[in-house]
C-alpha cells in the first residue's frame, strides 16, 4: 500500500495481482476497473463507468483470492473494490472463471433471438462480440425461444424489442441516477422480469437516446434510425452539437451522403457520455426539402428569382457599398463565421452597428456581457466544486441540458445547494430539490441579493435575465460582495463564439473594447487598415429603429428569424424600406423581404467550431460532402471583394488562424453601468404577469423534419396558481384565455407551484408563441380568462 500527493491531496493506492502482473489502483477501485489499467478486458453488460455498479449480468465473474483465501465460487469484478494482499484470476488465467463466463453467456443466448441479420445493433453489438470471444462454440439449450409483441413503443423516439433484453438495468439505472426521469423500470420477477414502462406514462424524458446508445444489444433501439443502415457502412465524423451552449462533443453518421445518425461523444470534462435527445435526432433539417440551393435576387417587379452566384453577390455588392448599413447575425453561427461578420461589419461597411443577440435584449445585457463574460473562465469544474449553485433565469433542463445533468450529478454525489429565483417552480428545480425563492415577474433583482453565497458558490445566470431591469446589476453586485463566480449561459450554440468574436457594437474581436484606442490600434494593425469606426455599435433593437427612422439604409442579416425579435411586426417593415441581405439555409420571414437571399451551408456540411457557456472550443469537420461548401464567412469575403473591400477571410481555416492569433485583449473591460432594480408592474382584476421561456422541444427551425422526437415535447399548457385556479374557477385541463391588445392564446390550464400574479405560457411551442401572438416579454401585463 503506497500513497501519492497529488494537488496537496492525497490519494491511497492499492496494489493487487492480476492474472500475475501487478497494479496499483485508488482505494475504492472496482476489480474491473483495475483490470482494465493492465489492458486485460473482462466481459460485461451491465458495468458502465458513469453508473453504480448493480452486478445484474453476472458476466463479468472473476476468481478472488485475499490474504490466501480464496472466495468460495466466483465473484462480480463490476461490484467488488480492490483490497490490499488481493488476488484475481480472469478468464484468461482461471478455469473456474472461464467455465463461469460461458456458463452465464449460454444461459443469456437461451432465449436470445438469433436476429443478428436484423438487429440495428450488430456489427456493434457486445453480446455478439462476447458471445465469439468468451461464450462455447455449441450450444446445448435448445427448443422454443421465449417471445413478445415486437416492438413496443415506450415513446415516439425509443422502440424496445424484449427479447433481446439482457436485463442489464443499465436504461433503468441511467433514467433514475443520471436523468432522474423515473419513466422506465424492470416489471415482474425472475424469467418474467422485462423493460416496461408506467401504464399511460410514456418515456418523455429528455435524454430518453442515451438508454438506446449504452443498451448493450439491441433491446432499445431509435425509431429515426431503425433498419436504416449497418455499422460498417457509415462513415463517422467528430462534430459538436449545434443546438445549444453546453458544447456536447458528438459523432456524426453518414451514409451515401446523407446523415443518419448522431451519437454522444465522450468527453469527461463536458458532457461525459451522455447528450439530449434534441442534440441525439434534430439534424433532419439539413435535408429538408425547402432548403435553399441557390442565390436569390429581387427584380424590378419586386419578386425574388434565382440569380447566378456572380448575380447575387454583384447586386448584394452593390447595394451595400456606399450605405449606412448594419449586421445582424443570430447565436447560432460558428465562431469563425461570427468572426467573419465582424470584420465585415469594421472594413466593408465601416460600422460598428453590428449584434449578435437576435433575441429580446436589453443594454444592461450588452454592458455585462463587455464587463463580466467576455474572456471570462467559468466551466464544468467548478460546478463539480462548488459549495451552492445559484440559477437565474435560467432553467437548466430545458436551455441547456448538460448543464442539467452536470448539478444533477453532484446533487445526487455530494448533496449539492442549488437556489432559484423564478416565478414558477419547474420540473428541473424539483429533481435537484432546489431551494425555490419565488418572485413576481420582473422583481427578481432585488430578490438575488437575498441568496447566501461564498467564493465556492457559482451563479448560473441565463440570457432571459435581459428581461428584468437590474437583474445582471444584481448578480454582478451579489458576485463581487461574495466572491462567486459568474457563468452566463446563453441558449443557442453560437452566442459565446460571436460575443468573443467581435459581433457586438461595444467589442472587437478578443473583448477589446471599441472605446479604447489601443485596442483599436491593435485591431488594425492586424487587419492592415488604417482606421476603424470608433463610435459604440448600436443594438439590435437600435438597428432595428434606425432602418425604420431612414438612420440606416441597408443590412446584411445572417440566420435571423424576425419571430425571435421583439415588435417583430414593425421590425419587418422597417426591414422592407431597406436594402436586405440575407444569409440563411431555409427560407425564413427574413427571407420574404430581402433583396438578396445567399444559401449558406449547414453545420454537417461546413467546418468550423463552436465556443460552448465555458469559452471551451468545440471544433468539428464537414460530415456531409457539400457542392457548394460555402460557409458565412466565405460569401462574406466575396461580397467585400465585390465591394472592393477585401477582408481575406476566404475559408473557414483562414477565418480560425487569424481569429485565434488574435487572443484575448489584456487591457480594461468596459465599464457596467450598474441598473437600478425595478419592482413588479401593478395588475388588477383578471390581469396578471407574463413569464416564459423556450422548452427545448419546440417549434425551433432546427427542429424541423422530426416528428419521431416532436412526439416527445411538453405539453403546451398555461400554468397558473391555485388561488388564481379558484378565482377564475378552473381546474387543471379546463382552457384558459391569456390576452393583451396584441392578441390572445387559448391553452389549457395546469395548477403548479407559481407567483400568484403570474401566469406561464410557453415561449415557441404549438398554440402558444408568446414573442408572435401576444408580442410580451417577461413581466409584461395581459389578461386570463377562463376560455
Amino acid at each position: 500500500m503506497t500513497t501519492t500527493q497529488d494537488s496537496a491531496v492525497a490519494v491511497e493506492l492499492i496494489t493487487v495481482v492480476i492474472d500475475g502482473f501487478e497494479v496499483s489502483v485508488p482505494k475504492g477501485t472496482l476489480i474491473i476497473r483495475a483490470a482494465e489499467k493492465l489492458g486485460i478486458q473482462i466481459p460485461r453488460f451491465c458495468d458502465h463507468p458513469l453508473l453504480d455498479p448493480v452486478g445484474a449480468c453476472r458476466q463479468c465473474l472473476v476468481d478472488v483470492e485475499i490474504n490466501g483465501r480464496a472466495f468460495p465460487k466466483p465473484q462480480a469484478s463490476c461490484t467488488i473494490p480492490v483490497e490490499p494482499n488481493m488476488i484475481v484470476k480472469t478468464q484468461l488465467t482461471s478455469p473456474v472463471a472461464d467455465k463461469a463466463q460461458k456458463g452465464v453467456m449460454e444461459l443469456l443466448l437461451g432465449n436470445h433471438p438469433l436476429d443478428c441479420p436484423v438487429c440495428d445493433k450488430g456489427g456493434e453489438c457486445p453480446l455478439q462480440n462476447q458471445a465469439m470471444s468468451n461464450g462455447r462454440a455449441d450450444a446445448r439449450l435448445d427448443g422454443y425461444k421465449r417471445t413478445f409483441e415486437k416492438p413496443i413503443s415506450i415513446s415516439s423516439s425509443v422502440l424496445l424489442d424484449r427479447e433481446r433484453c439482457v436485463l442489464c438495468a443499465r436504461c433503468t439505472r441511467f433514467s433514475e441516477q443520471i436523468a432522474s426521469d423515473a419513466f422506465i423500470t424492470l416489471n415482474e420477477r425472475g424469467a418474467l422480469q422485462q423493460v416496461g414502462i408506467y401504464e399511460n406514462d410514456p418515456f418523455k424524458s429528455y435524454f430518453s437516446g442515451n438508454t438506446v446508445q449504452i443498451c448493450p444489444v439491441g433491446a432499445l433501439t431509435g425509431t429515426s434510425y431503425r433498419f436504416r443502415a449497418r455499422p460498417f457502412d457509415l462513415v463517422s465524423t467528430p462534430s459538436a452539437c449545434e443546438h445549444c451552449a453546453s458544447g456536447c462533443d458528438m459523432r456524426t453518421d453518414v451514409r451515401r451522403g446523407k446523415t443518419l445518425r448522431r451519437l454522444a461523444g465522450d468527453d469527461a470534462s463536458v458532457n461525459e457520455e451522455w447528450n439530449c435527445d434534441k442534440g441525439r435526432w434534430a439534424f433532419k433539417y439539413v435535408t429538408a426539402l425547402d432548403r435553399l440551393t441557390h442565390p436569390l435576387v429581387r427584380n424590378a417587379e419586386g419578386v425574388l428569382v434565382q440569380a447566378s452566384w456572380p448575380e447575387a453577390l454583384a447586386a448584394a455588392a452593390a447595394g451595400l457599398k456606399g450605405k449606412r448599413a448594419a449586421v445582424i447575425t443570430g447565436g447560432r453561427v460558428t465562431t469563425e463565421d461570427a468572426y467573419g461578420y465582424s470584420k465585415f461589419a469594421r472594413i466593408a461597411l465601416g460600422t460598428n452597428d453590428i449584434d449578435f443577440r437576435a433575441r429580446v435584449t436589453s443594454n444592461e445585457e450588452g454592458d455585462f456581457l463587455a464587463a463580466h463574460v467576455v474572456g471570462s473562465t467559468a466551466t464544468y469544474r467548478d460546478i463539480d466544486m462548488a459549495d451552492h449553485v445559484a440559477l437565474i433565469a435560467f432553467e437548466p433542463e430545458e436551455e441547456s441540458p448538460i448543464v442539467f445533468l452536470r448539478l444533477n450529478k453532484n446533487f445526487k454525489k455530494r448533496g449539492l445547494k442549488v437556489s432559484a429565483i423564478a416565478t414558477k417552480k419547474s420540473i428541473a428545480m424539483d429533481k435537484l430539490k432546489a431551494e425555490f425563492v419565488k418572485v413576481a415577474p420582473g422583481a427578481e433583482g432585488s430578490a438575488v441579493a437575498t441568496l447566501s453565497l461564498t467564493a465556492k458558490s457559482v451563479i448560473l445566470v441565463g440570457e432571459r435575465a435581459s428581461e428584468s431591469a437590474g437583474l445582471f446589476s444584481a448578480v454582478a453586485a451579489l458576485a463581487a460582495k461574495t466572491g462567486a463566480k459568474i457563468a452566463y449561459i446563453p441558449r443557442r450554440a453560437g452566442e459565446r463564439g460571436a460575443l468573443e468574436a467581435g459581433a457586438l457594437g461595444s467589442l472587437l474581436p478578443g473583448g477589446r473594447p471599441v472605446s479604447d484606442a489601443a485596442a483599436r490600434v491593435d485591431i488594425a494593425a492586424a487587419w492592415g487598415v488604417a482606421t476603424l469606426p470608433t463610435q459604440p455599435g448600436r443594438t439590435t433593437a437600435e438597428i432595428i429603429s434606425g432602418l425604420a427612422s431612414n438612420q440606416l439604409d441597408a443590412l446584411v442579416v445572417g440566420g435571423v428569424d424576425a419571430h425571435d425579435l421583439l415588435n417583430s411586426r414593425q421590425a419587418l417593415d422597417a426591414l422592407k424600406k431597406s436594402f436586405v441581405v440575407s444569409l440563411e439555409i431555409a427560407p425564413s420571414s427574413i427571407t420574404d423581404v430581402a433583396d438578396v437571399v445567399l444559401p449558406v451551408a449547414a453545420i454537417t456540411e461546413k467546418s468550423g467550431s463552436f465556443l460552448n457557456w465555458e469559452g471551451r472550443a468545440r471544433a468539428f469537420d464537414a460530415a456531409v460532402e457539400d457542392s457548394q461548401n460555402r460557409s458565412d464567412v466565405r460569401i462574406l469575403s466575396m461580397i467585400a471583394d465585390a465591394m472592393g473591400e477585401s477582408i481575406m477571410l476566404g475559408t473557414v481555416t483562414a477565418a480560425a488562424r487569424e481569429f485565434n492569433q488574435l487572443g484575448k485583449w489584456d487591457g480594461a473591460r468596459v465599464a457596467f453601468t450598474s441598473v437600478a432594480p425595478v419592482a413588479a408592474k401593478a395588475i388588477g382584476a383578471n390581469e396578471a404577469l407574463l413569464t416564459s421561456w423556450r422548452r427545448l422541444l419546440d417549434m425551433g427551425t432546427l427542429q424541423k423534419g422530426e416528428d419521431n422526437l416532436a412526439g416527445t415535447r411538453r405539453p403546451t399548457v398555461a400554468v397558473i396558481s391555485a388561488k388564481r385556479a379558484t378565482s377564475l374557477g378552473v381546474t387543471s385541463g379546463d382552457q384558459v384565455r391569456v390576452a393583451n391588445a396584441h392578441g390572445s392564446i387559448t391553452i389549457p390550464a395546469l395548477v403548479e407551484d407559481i407567483h400568484d400574479d403570474a401566469v406561464w405560457l410557453p415561449r415557441n411551442s404549438f398554440a402558444s408563441q408568446t414573442l408572435v401572438s401576444l408580442n410580451a416579454v417577461h413581466g409584461d401585463v395581459v389578461t386570463v380568462v377562463k376560455a
